[in-house]
């Protein structure tokens, strides 16, 4: 039997006034390259040398000098031969426009040697030309006389060879420069030269570069570290298992939740190892050039055989695992496939005696390519779910090591108190409950600072200051109420801990925490019981100013998708009956897998069953109306109430159902619940898994 478990609503809201902000474009270096290109072209362009016509002395003399047009001579004398460069007035380009088109249509397309000089002769002496020039001038002004510069002939570093050979070196070294930037290293390392780009992108650890995690920092995961310490021990003492026939195993698949520990195991299994470790991730094996994806596969297994016994570890493998052939554009994952194609063939192209075992992750085992699941290439495939009471209490006892402690501080009701957390989250209820008490200038951590960070984790930074109008801080007072009288008189509904007006988080304006008891089936009396919940906040509402708001927005979607599952999922409508159309596998993207008419039937009975839902808890409100009114009272007196104050205001709960932490704490011969739990304990809202949803969006918002 398949455990689907169903999602469980939670008095929890949302509003998201926001527009999502549009993303600015996004940067593309290869511009930066293309403008580096055009400005070395452009220097190569300003430094072509000189331009300039070539004429004869005598058409210098008649056409140039005898009218006054000339403004400068730059002569240069190199033996007995001189060159003379003509540099003519813009006034007398202007006055003469016939003659000088050509020195106006350089000047038209930006020229850079359209100011001068723009003529040039050879075929005078020095002398000869010291002569005509004193003559000619004879009739001339002092301000009409030709300015004379004697220049050095020019040298190698201004002709055209060298200024040749400097532009290849340019764009030699803009080359280089850009194939490094896509190869994505720099210097000698693996990819960092332009041959170098197809090499394997993995780190290694051996014994230069150990890893000091071992399997003493990992807790919560026996089963999981029984399976990987077993391929450790394959690795050192092989012959233990290849003497009676056995096989050394070619890899295994960590699969589960982000946060869970799976890329900590796997340094636990690189430290305990004591054998080279080669560590990357998927989507190192991808670029942007065509059959980089597989050389880098082979050169890594290349690498691998080189320094067996090894072990490879493929973080997020399923960026180049996915399944092949769906949803493919023609073209569009041709190299991610061929990467895979090459891993596959990697995987099964080595013998078993070869002592390269191969251990990956993912969060996504549904979308992998099915003959990468296979035995023969990852033999196993380790489950890591998220811990359990034991499992959260082994976690916690080891985030408390570097943590200085106050008395009374007990990782048994730390892991009682926070349902569904997975490790990482732990170590952040840790760190956080570190820095709080740090903040407050305690000299040890202590439960209250505890009970505040797991608060902090579930429901986001605390906003006391934030400037709420007394009309909406009573519509949420009364919305909070409505959520915990219907969850205080329902039989399967979660018992309350802490119900607050206080903001929290992005949009949250109140909240509600509950201790739900950790399970993995549901019946359908225990969903409508959580879905009358959810809708109590809505109810409430309307029974009490007669409008309603939008704080109800996410209690109505989680009561929908609720309503959906059950009649499309878990088949609980008598009408549609004993189907299941459960889309594990995307199969269904583009078409439904019922008629029409189903589907027409599938939204009657949605409907009905939320009307059904609304009718109910509108009734048990309503028989309910004085303890609405106290509860919502007192919540805008104090803000934040706990499960005494409830059992204060309402009495006891009339069902007799005691939670997990009551049996965890006080064991399972019963007696009062901790008194915690009435007054320190905050915790999180079921999801459809019995744990919590921590998300700080995601909280009782009006």
């Amino acid at each position: 039997m398949k455990d689907n478990k169903p999602e469980i609503p939670k008095p929890i809201r949302k509003i998201t006034s926001k527009k999502p902000a549009s993303k600015p474009p996004k940067f593309n270096i290869m511009w930066l390259y293309a403008i580096v290109i055009m400005i070395l072209l452009g220097v190569g362009y300003f430094f072509n040398g000189n331009s300039a016509e070539q004429i004869s002395y005598q058409s210098f003399e008649t056409n140039m000098l005898k009218h006054h047009d000339v403004e400068k001579l730059q002569v240069s004398k190199n033996g007995d031969l001189i060159t003379v460069e003509v540099t003519i007035k813009p006034e007398a380009i202007k006055a003469r426009p016939d003659f000088y088109k050509n020195i106006q249509t350089q000047r038209a397309i930006g020229s850079a040697t359209s100011p001068g000089p723009q003529y040039y002769f050879t075929d005078a002496s020095y002398e000869t030309l010291n002569q005509h020039l004193a003559a000619a001038e004879k009739d001339f002004t002092e301000a009409e006389k030709v300015q004379i510069e004697y220049t050095q002939p020019n040298s190698i570093f201004s002709s055209v060879l060298f200024q040749g050979v400097i532009m290849i070196l340019l764009f030699a070294a803009v080359w280089i420069f850009i194939m490094r930037r896509m190869s994505g290293g720099s210097g000698g390392g693996p990819g960092g030269q332009i041959f170098n780009i197809g090499k394997s992108k993995a780190t290694l650890f051996d014994k230069e570069a150990q890893v000091s995690v071992t399997f003493n920092d990992v807790a919560g995961l026996e089963e999981a570290k029984q399976e990987v310490m077993e391929i450790v021990d394959f690795l050192k003492n092989p012959k233990k298992y290849t003497n009676l026939g056995g096989k050394i195993p070619k890899g295994a698949l960590l699969i589960g939740s982000p946060g869970t520990g799976k890329t900590l195991l796997a340094k636990a299994v690189a430290g305990e190892a004591q054998v080279p470790f080669f560590s990357l991730s998927g989507s190192d094996f991808v670029e942007m050039f065509v059959g980089v994806g597989a050389s880098r596969v082979r050169d890594l297994f290349r690498q691998a055989k080189d320094k067996a016994p090894c072990i490879i570890f493929i973080d997020e493998i399923d960026a180049i695992g996915r399944a092949r052939g769906k949803n493919n554009i023609v073209g569009g994952n041709d190299e991610r496939e061929n990467t895979l194609n090459q891993l596959l063939v990697e995987m099964d192209g080595f013998g078993t005696d070869s002592g390269i075992i191969i251990l990956a992750a993912t969060n996504r085992p549904d979308v992998l390519d099915s003959a990468l699941l296979r035995p023969g290439r990852f033999d196993r495939q380790v489950s890591i779910d998220k811990p359990d009471l034991v499992g959260r209490e082994q976690i916690f006892k080891v985030h408390l090591k570097p943590v200085k402690l106050a008395e009374g501080v007990d990782a048994k009701k730390l892991s009682a108190q926070t349902p569904g957390f997975a490790g990482a989250e732990i170590a952040n209820v840790c760190n956080e409950a570190a820095l709080i008490a740090a903040r407050k200038n305690k000299e040890a951590v202590d439960m209250a600072d505890f009970q505040d960070a797991i608060d902090r984790v579930i429901g986001g930074l605390e906003k006391k200051n934030k400037i709420i109008s007394p009309e909406e801080k009573r519509i949420v007072a009364y919305h909070e109420a409505g959520h915990a009288i219907a969850g205080w008189f329902l039989e399967y509904a979660d018992p309350l801990v802490k119900v607050s007006i206080v903001p929290r988080g992005v949009a949250a304006l109140g909240y509600a925490q509950y201790l739900p008891k950790e399970q993995f089936l549901y019946t359908t009396e225990q969903l409508i019981d959580g879905m009358c919940m959810t809708m109590g906040g809505r109810v409430a509402e309307d029974i009490t100013f007669g409008k309603i708001s939008t704080g109800a927005q996410n209690d109505l979607e989680r009561i929908t998708k609720l309503a959906y599952a059950m009649v499309t999922i878990y088949g609980m409508n008598a009408k549609v009956g004993n189907v299941s159309f459960n889309d594990t596998q995307g199969e269904y993207q583009f078409n439904k897998p019922y008629s029409e008419k189903t589907s027409e039937m599938i939204d009657e009975e949605v409907r009905g069953q939320i009307t059904s839902v609304y009718s109910r808890t509108k009734q048990l409100l309503l028989d309910k109306r004085d303890g609405l009114e106290k509860l919502a009272n007192k919540l805008l007196e104090k803000e934040i109430l706990f499960q005494s104050d409830l059992e204060e205001i309402l009495g006891k709960r009339p069902f007799d159902h005691r939670t997990t932490y009551d049996e965890f704490v006080n064991g399972p011969e019963g007696g009062n619940q901790d008194a915690a739990a009435g007054n320190l304990i905050h915790e999180g809202v079921a999801d459809h898994s019995g744990t919590f949803n921590r998300n700080p969006e995601e909280k009782d918002a009006i």
